[in-house]
């Protein structure tokens, strides 16, 4: 066998491999039964549309929620990913039905109060526009959509139709998020002026390499084109192809630079940004870019770096934020604790209380510095002592959004959504920027108007 084949060879592996680990997942996890031919009153009626990766992690999230009924499935590759989350859909009590084409499914399905949207970027904003206008409130994985004008007609038709829209910056309503702003940077104010931010998502080679399929569940030529793909390898590496994705800035960076603007309460200003497709020679998106952000912030101008990298997981994915009393580090990742830094010539007192309050832990003997560390070298600044916090979630990386959004349709719009569209359309203007800048090789600024619609 080749070298060529030998890669097919591994991609299918890989491919039957993730395929097994996402179908025990479905069957392992707790599930809520909806057995009941009448729909009770607190139930809600879900269409998935996109049955990919994305599509069942938010189906297997939303499983975890009492009182969430599937009703629909959606997508073009009937012979794996709509008929295995069918099926499986079933299997638990949940009744429903298949199709390939939303407009039929829109049609057909009369009973649908919600739409979950985990198609390729390039149809977030149909698919998103079409189901708000057909009466039912919509969550839609990010990025909005590949071009401003695409996320901006999702946002006029939520407006115009007075329905809920969601787009999944999941980190909004993560609790140990949510802590840290409102207890952490607003209330202690431990950082006091922020100053920097660096945040990163490196993602290992391996997990950037061809999907794969198993050749003998292919979708039809004739499908494949009419929805926009090219072949099976484009369709399933969709990512990788300009027009389709929008490159690692909008499937990784996005998450954290909305960060940015949650934690600093504003947008940037200005951006430059360098990238390239250095590595990976069969994609059409850079498969590294590094981002610098200027903000203007009530205290002062901050400055807010970013990486990504699809070649290396070193450090894996975080955000920091740096004041000039005080650093936060945060990750979204269950297993990694988060700390707090305080900078050594901030008076210990200080940050007593906060401690006192539950706020902070402090980890005793961690990063206390010796006298003999610096005294040589007055060069070298004291190492911070270090302060852990915990807010531990035992929920999936997805459940506490869509709990948000489903609280927020039964509540008739009373409890607010945490990421509506109009935050993810501010989002969206400043990651989708950073691919510009790239191109034209120069700072590019930002006009306030460009955050509105």
């Amino acid at each position: 066998m080749g070298t060529h084949g030998k890669k097919q060879d591994l991609n299918r592996r890989r491919f039957l491999h993730s395929a097994a680990v996402a179908g025990a997942g479905v069957v392992l996890s707790p599930m809520v039964l909806a057995n009941s031919d009448n729909k009770k009153k607190d139930e809600i009626n879900v269409a998935l549309l996109g049955a990919g990766a994305q599509g069942k992690v938010l189906m297997v999230a939303c499983r975890q929620i009492p009182g969430i009924r599937f009703k629909a499935v959606c997508d073009i590759w009937t012979a794996w990913s709509q008929g295995n989350i069918s099926r499986l859909l079933k299997r638990y009590g949940h009744e429903n039905n298949a199709y390939v084409d939303y407009r039929e499914m829109l049609d057909a399905e009369k009973d649908l109060d919600a739409v979950i949207v985990a198609t390729p970027d390039f149809r977030h904003a149909e698919h998103t526009v079409a189901c708000l206008k057909a009466g039912l409130h919509v969550y839609c994985e990010k990025e909005m959509s590949n071009t401003l004008e695409g996320a901006r007609k999702m946002v006029q038709a939520a407006k115009q139709t007075g329905k809920l829209l969601q787009i999944g910056h999941q980190r909004r309503s993560n609790p140990r998020y949510i802590f840290c702003y409102e207890k952490l940077i607003k209330e202690a104010n431990l950082l006091n002026r922020i100053t920097t931010v660096n945040g990163q998502w490196n993602r290992s080679k391996m997990a950037c390499e061809d999907l794969g399929f198993p050749e003998k569940y292919p979708v039809e030529q004739a499908v494949l084109e009419k929805y926009g793909f090219k072949s099976m390898h484009q369709f399933r590496n969709w990512r990788w192809f300009k027009g389709l994705g929008g490159g690692p800035i909008v499937d990784l960076g996005s998450h954290q630079i909305d960060i940015y603007n949650w934690f600093l309460g504003g947008h940037p200003k200005s951006v430059v940004a360098d990238g390239g497709v250095d590595y990976w020679k069969d994609h059409e998106w850079y498969d590294n870019v590094m981002a610098i952000f200027e903000y203007q912030t009530k205290q002062g101008a901050v400055r807010a770096f970013y990486q990504t990298t699809t070649t290396n997981s070193a450090q894996g994915f975080f955000e920091s934020f740096m004041g000039d009393e005080g650093t936060l580090l945060i990750t979204e990742h269950p297993a990694s604790r988060c700390s707090v830094y305080r900078e050594k010539w901030v008076d210990e007192t200080k940050w007593d209380k906060w401690v006192k309050k539950g706020y902070l832990a402090k980890a005793e003997g961690l990063n206390q510095p010796k006298e003999e560390d610096t005294a040589g070298d007055i060069r070298t600044s004291p190492r911070p002592p270090k302060y852990d916090f915990s807010v531990e979630t035992h929920k999936l990386f997805h459940q506490a959004h869509l709990e948000n959004f489903f609280e927020a349709i039964r509540s008739g719009g009373k409890v607010k959504l945490n990421c509506p569209a109009e935050v993810g359309y501010e989002t969206a203007v400043a990651v989708l920027k950073v691919n510009e800048a790239v191109k034209a090789g120069k700072k590019l600024q930002f006009k306030p108007e460009e955050f509105k619609v």
